[in-house]
């Protein structure tokens, strides 16, 4: 599967949930909030945040931005949920890492799914869930959030219009992000397809189409995830979405654009790695058949010498009649036997060179192609 982690939708008796339970999926890390609060001329960051500290500077900052890293403490999970009025089956949709990219609108805030390309595993994504509500943004993610960290390089230096703008910039910062980390795998798996193509055309081995097929299953990973990502954008670009203004929507074109263009280069090394297995089989096939014409090459020349030997091995008596065997007495009977194999191998050579069968351009191809000039 190209996710990280396995959610589980159901409690580990195998007993259906009721809706809006929560419940860690298996293996997810400890739970870290940070907190950075900003405004145009401000910055405050907050480590290792607590849910009382939350609530206790709600309010105080035109944008504050909530980002909760690993998903294993329910509790916490839940009293974050209660603080910022999240509702509780969309707080139960983060805990279900396997959720496909979506839009949900809520009373008092909107629900935002997506995915992330996980550096260095191309093909493996992993999940991010974001809250847009009246003046802050939370955001969930099982696993690293390593790639989150040029936006709050922006944020601490003040690059750009991030500071100056509301918090749907912000909303949208993070989409454009999560959107360009798929260019990095997919520039990989592109070099990969290369080597393949040179693999394929040079040594066809079985290693070589196993490769192939991996190549294959991650980008049918990636456009799963990629896909509904593009409908996700294409949605929050409608003006019935309240969450986003009109110029933040100007940027979210930018993000849906980047979309196409992944979902474009993701069907293109499709159709080549498609393209790679017809080129492995060829290959293979020419190969086989090289080896099959140099054993039919052995095998028609030692036709003739078989039946010459046959045909001397047959030793009828001489001295019952003459036409036995006359050549079984004969001083030099014997080398030239050897003389005759040696001089039907030769003229055999001779013409399957002349047919151009030696070094695979037979004659009939070589008219053709004059012909064709």
């Amino acid at each position: 599967m190209p996710n990280d982690i396995q959610a589980v939708g159901d409690d580990p008796r195998g007993e259906a949930a009721p809706p809006g339970t929560l419940q860690a999926p298996p293996g997810a890390g400890r739970t870290a909030i940070q907190l950075i609060e900003y405004s145009a001329s401000t910055l405050e960051e907050h480590a290792d945040c607590t849910v009382a500290l939350l609530e206790e500077r709600r309010g105080r900052s035109p944008v504050q931005w909530v980002h909760v890293r690993g998903l294993g403490d329910t509790d916490t999970l839940r009293a974050i949920g209660e603080a910022f009025g999240l509702h509780g089956l969309a707080l139960e949709d983060v805990l279900d890492v396997r959720q496909r990219p979506k839009v949900e609108h809520y009373d008092e805030h909107l629900f935002v799914v997506t995915r992330v390309a996980v550096p260095g595993r191309p093909g493996r994504t992993s999940q991010l869930c974001l809250f847009l509500g009246d003046g802050f943004l939370l955001s969930f993610q099982e696993g690293s959030d390593a790639w989150l960290e040029s936006v709050r390089q922006r944020l601490r230096q003040g690059r750009g219009r991030i500071r100056e703008s509301p918090v749907d910039y912000l909303a949208y910062a993070l989409l454009d992000v999560a959107m360009d980390s798929f260019f990095p795998p997919l520039e990989e798996l592109g070099e990969s397809l290369e080597d393949l193509e040179e693999r394929a055309m040079g040594e066809p081995g079985p290693g070589v189409f196993e490769a192939i097929h991996v190549t294959k299953r991650r980008l049918l990973a990636l456009r799963r995830s990629v896909w509904p990502m593009r409908e996700m954008l294409s949605h929050l670009l409608q003006e019935d979405v309240p969450w986003f203004s009109g110029h933040t929507r100007v940027y979210l074109r930018d993000c849906y654009d980047h979309a196409v263009q992944v979902i474009d280069l993701i069907e293109t090394y499709r159709e080549i790695a498609a393209d790679l297995s017809d080129v492995y089989f060829a290959s293979v096939s020419v190969r086989l058949n090289a080896i099959m014409k140099v054993l039919t090459v052995i095998a028609t020349i030692f036709m003739p010498l078989s039946f010459i030997t046959g045909v001397y091995g047959m030793n009828f008596r001489t001295d019952v009649s003459p036409w036995n065997m006359p050549e079984l007495t004969w001083r030099y009977g014997y080398p030239a036997a050897l003389l005759l194999m040696l001089i039907t191998a030769a003229l055999l050579m001779v013409y399957f060179a002349r047919r151009g069968w030696l070094s695979g351009k037979a004659e009939g191809r070589g008219r053709m192609d004059d012909e064709a000039q």
